[in-house]
């Protein structure tokens, strides 16, 4: 049965109708001419979402992203080195003794999956070293997802692929040239690489990767010239500063710059965050309209799960639609 036809018949009550309720309105934003921006919070990229985001972007069911620094890079750790990757069913049971042991043969840990550092981390690191020194050479400053697009169209990682290149979300999003914004990129993997770089002098300048404030910036570019013509959708899949980073671009608009725009047209978050008072991963969306990010008629959806299992469920039935 095709997952659209199990999800309607199946899916009629609770958070499975809630399930339901927000593919209907993503396909009904997309039908109507919207544009949908997706965040990634959390571990997505090693929990190999990308198979399904890919095709997403492929579809043209997603215009933009907006990632955590740990899912820009895992995507393409997984790429060059799925192999060396550990899966450990029994994650929960380990002890300090075993989690010291996989630090010691260099396997860190992302809840039941091990990436290896020497394969992945310490290879895309050489590679982007020389990157980083060659923009460096030249004066030219970009964005972290650039360096990454810069490396996967370069193809000189290509044979050191282990999945097929359809399943990466990056490679997808490299050929479409879709807007990526990686807010505090630094509180990652391979922005503590390169702040080592510049700690010990191998690099001159920080100035060669584009700020926040930089990316800020260009995201209300993106915003107003989207928005003239199309209602952009907000998916959001996890809390954090994925998703609190572009949904704040409307009242920065609108209420920094006096700029008239229209709100965010749809949205949907997964979360397991328990709602909460003062937790912004656990609050409802209704508290969005008080902060001018939402109307009080834009489709909004909280599904309260794990997005390993939901949003594949969801992509899937967007997907079928086509």
């Amino acid at each position: 049965m095709p997952i659209r036809k199990f999800v309607d018949h199946h899916y009629r009550h609770f958070n499975a109708a809630t399930v339901r309720d927000a593919a209907r309105a993503w396909e009904s934003h997309l039908a109507q001419g919207g544009r949908m921006l997706l965040t990634m919070a959390g571990a997505m990229s090693t929990a190999e979402m990308g198979i399904v985001v890919a095709d997403l972007i492929r579809e043209e069911k997603i215009h933009a992203l907006c990632v955590t620094g740990a899912n820009l890079e895992e995507d393409l750790f997984n790429l060059v080195a799925h192999d060396h990757y550990e899966r450990i069913p029994d994650w929960r049971a380990l002890t300090a003794q075993q989690e010291a042991a996989l630090r010691d043969r260099g396997m860190n840990r992302v809840t039941d999956t091990c990436i290896p550092e020497e394969e992945a981390m310490r290879r895309i690191e050489r590679a982007l070293n020389q990157r980083w020194r060659a923009a460096q050479d030249a004066g030219e400053r970009h964005f972290p997802h650039e360096y990454l697009f810069q490396l996967v169209r370069s193809g000189e990682l290509a044979s050191e692929y282990q999945i097929e290149t359809r399943d990466s979300w990056l490679i997808a999003a490299a050929e479409a040239e879709l807007p990526i914004w990686t807010p505090g990129w630094e509180d990652s993997t391979l922005g503590n690489m390169f702040v080592a770089a510049q700690v010990s002098g191998r690099l001159a300048s920080y100035g060669i990767v584009k700020s926040g404030l930089e990316a800020m910036g260009r995201l209300v570019e993106w915003y107003t010239e989207t928005s003239a013509f199309a209602s952009i959708g907000f998916f959001q899949i996890g809390g954090g500063i994925a998703g609190d980073f572009p949904i704040c671009v409307v009242p920065l608009i609108e209420q920094d710059l006096q700029r008239e725009v229209p709100l965010w047209g749809y949205f949907c978050q997964i979360s397991d965050a328990t709602t909460s008072y003062g937790g912004y991963s656990g609050a409802v969306p209704n508290e969005k309209i008080s902060w001018g990010k939402l109307g009080v008629d834009t489709p909004r959806f909280t599904i309260e799960s794990d997005a390993t299992i939901v949003f594949p469920l969801i992509a899937r039935y967007v997907l079928e639609g086509r």
